[in-house]
């Protein structure tokens, strides 16, 4: 049942222009992983962290066009380097308990980071994360007071999921872990950005990447 929810989700994000044909295709892989290796309850976090970042992309989509800065539709690049960290711990959180905090860590990050670029880019008034310079919004490696608000509560919204769908026991240690993790991935990103994507030395896909990677480890020292 879960894997015919699966591709039903996948042709909508498709239908939608959400992703193109490959990241939808990965996208679903990644589902039929987690939910034979770790469980449904696992694969609904992971939808949470898609519909939260759809919903953040489309919100306000004629300023961010008017800015250029409108994403649209996201590839398996994006896929890849926002899940693939989550996925793989969630293939062997069932052996290794503390991959449940960097599957937590991860989520949190990569719903984080794109919350806050998301919205945060509505804020007029961003600084370039290594030196507090007042920069154009959309610039990579930009912080905004309203891009850190939405991260923080989005990663929390991860963190209160996992309790709800019995990923995390308690609910105090589910919130941290996510809020934490995430916030420190979300900041990761941003130094990752300023200092080495604005000088085109790394993608922005490296960069969620590296993120994911260091949001899920802050969990598993967490959790």
């Amino acid at each position: 049942m879960y894997v015919i929810i699966l591709f039903i989700l996948g042709v909508i994000t498709y239908r939608r222009k959400s992703l193109d044909f490959f990241g939808s295709a990965i996208m679903v892989i990644m589902g039929i992983v987690i939910i034979f290796s770790a469980g449904a309850n696992w694969l609904v976090l992971i939808i949470l962290f898609l519909v939260m970042s759809l919903l953040a992309t489309k919100y306000s989509k004629k300023y961010k066009m008017s800015l250029g800065e409108f994403e649209g539709r996201r590839t398996s690049k994006n896929v890849i380097s926002n899940g693939v960290v989550a996925c793989f711990m969630a293939a062997f959180g069932g052996y290794y308990l503390p991959f449940v905090g960097g599957f937590i860590g991860a989520i949190a990050t990569a719903t984080a980071d794109t919350l806050a670029s998301e919205i945060g880019v509505l804020d007029p008034h961003p600084r370039l994360i290594t030196t507090f310079q007042n920069v154009d919004p959309g610039t990579n490696g930009a912080v905004s007071t309203l891009g850190t608000a939405v991260g923080i509560v989005g990663a929390a919204i991860i963190g209160i999921a996992a309790f709800f769908l019995g990923i995390v026991a308690n609910p105090l240690s589910a919130i941290f872990v996510s809020v934490i993790s995430g916030t420190v991935g979300c900041f990761m990103d941003s130094i990752l950005g300023a200092l080495f994507e604005n000088r085109h030395i790394i993608t922005n896909e490296h960069v969620n990447l590296v993120a994911t990677i260091v949001g899920a480890i802050v969990g598993i020292l967490l959790i």
